[in-house]
């Protein structure tokens, strides 16, 4: 009996501990703030698609011909095809198969990496003067992008900090340690194709002209809500 009042005590005293130090959490004094940061950063990848099809050439150059040309184009302006070219749809060359087996090799789709933008633009060069048109920029990233983004998180919180120091200097206070970090907002802008470039100039006047491409820069936003101690 004596044992089990112990317990009972013992369990009383840890529920009112509970409830007397959230209530001291929830009561105390605190200045709520958001802190935003951001960076725009050149992209260092460029993901190309590369469309390979029989009847763009009416048929009068296979397919297994045009990769060759291609890679050997690829190999002489400088590009790893082993580590930057890869084929995006393994099924994509036989896709027709159950048609006709003269359509086994109709299509085929790669995709190849470059690291700049003047690469980019002598890859689309290269591939016309081969009659290789289907192209078109995928997606662009850049290798280090999640260290950015940790940069952009921890510049944001510090700004949150600014602002609380000198909102609460303003009325005679001060604060004390963070009781609250949350992630709000955060925008990863120009990742897609569709608004991450345009064609300074898009025609040619000669087939020797290369494609001048200007990249629009990867931008990071993010905002931070901080809550710190009000002294």
């Amino acid at each position: 009996m004596k044992q089990l009042l112990t317990l009972i005590f013992v369990l009383l005293t840890i529920s009112m501990f509970a409830q007397t130090g959230e209530k001291n959490f929830i009561d105390q004094n605190y200045i709520e703030v958001t802190g935003k940061a951001e960076i725009q950063i050149t992209p260092d990848l460029i993901y190309l698609k590369i469309v390979l099809n029989e009847r763009d050439s009416k048929n009068k150059i296979s397919i297994t011909e045009l990769e060759r040309k291609m890679t050997e184009m690829f190999q002489g302006i400088g590009i790893d095809v082993k580590k930057d070219l890869t084929v995006n749809d393994m099924l994509s060359s036989y896709k027709r198969k159950i048609l006709a087996k003269s359509d086994i090799l109709l299509y085929k789709e790669y995709q190849l990496a470059v690291n700049d933008a003047k690469t980019a633009g002598k890859v689309f060069s290269e591939l016309e003067k081969i009659d290789i048109s289907n192209v078109s920029i995928d997606r662009v990233d850049h290798s280090k992008i999640e260290e950015f983004r940790r940069e952009i998180k921890i510049n944001a919180i510090k700004a949150a900090k600014d602002k609380a120091e000198y909102l609460t200097k303003a009325v005679n206070q001060s604060i004390g340690r963070a009781i609250l970090i949350q992630e709000l907002n955060r925008y990863d802008l120009n990742l897609n194709a569709n608004t991450s470039y345009r064609y300074a100039a898009r025609a040619y006047d000669s087939i020797d002209k290369e494609i001048d491409i200007d990249f629009e820069k990867i931008k990071l936003e993010y905002s931070i809500l901080v809550r710190f101690e009000l002294k």
